[in-house]
């Protein structure tokens, strides 16, 4: 006898799957946005990657997961990236955030991609092919930016 389908899920997958504690059209309108895995708010986690970003000093550089692990949401690059995305402050070092292994997540030769390359040069950071050269490799990077972890 085959397994009955529900929903295109076999019974055992839909009995054991995870289901969310609450739906999102069950919340609130007054429940702040959260993260992917709901632990912690959108206006929470936005304010530890602001301000991770702002900690990034001249001539260096940090990865979009980097600054996610030092804002305290590991596994969080996405998130970063859509906080940056959002960002309306004219002063934040957003040029200092790179995709893993240096590389300028801008398509190159694109506005964004001159801009974000002539602002790295402008700090010290050698910037050929869409990539940060002298940037550390995603392992390292902690070590780099952040001195030997405590």
């Amino acid at each position: 006898m085959a397994p009955r389908k529900t929903g295109g899920v076999s019974a055992a997958a839909a009995k054991h799957a995870k289901k969310p504690a609450i739906k999102s059209a069950e919340k609130p309108a007054n429940v702040p946005r959260t993260t992917a895995n709901e632990s912690v708010p959108y206006a929470i986690a936005k304010q530890r990657i602001l301000a991770t970003i702002r900690a990034i000093p001249p001539g260096s550089v940090a990865a979009y997961g980097e600054v996610a692990r030092r804002a305290g949401l590991p596994g969080r690059a996405r998130l970063t990236a859509r906080v940056l995305g959002d960002n309306d402050d004219p002063d934040l070092p957003w040029h200092r955030v790179l995709r893993a292994g240096g590389r300028i997540a801008f398509p190159e030769g694109s506005r964004g991609w001159r801009e974000q390359s002539a602002r790295l040069r402008a700090e010290g950071v050698r910037v050929e092919a869409g990539r940060a050269h002298g940037a550390p490799e995603p392992d390292d990077i902690d070590a780099f930016l952040w001195g030997p972890p405590r």
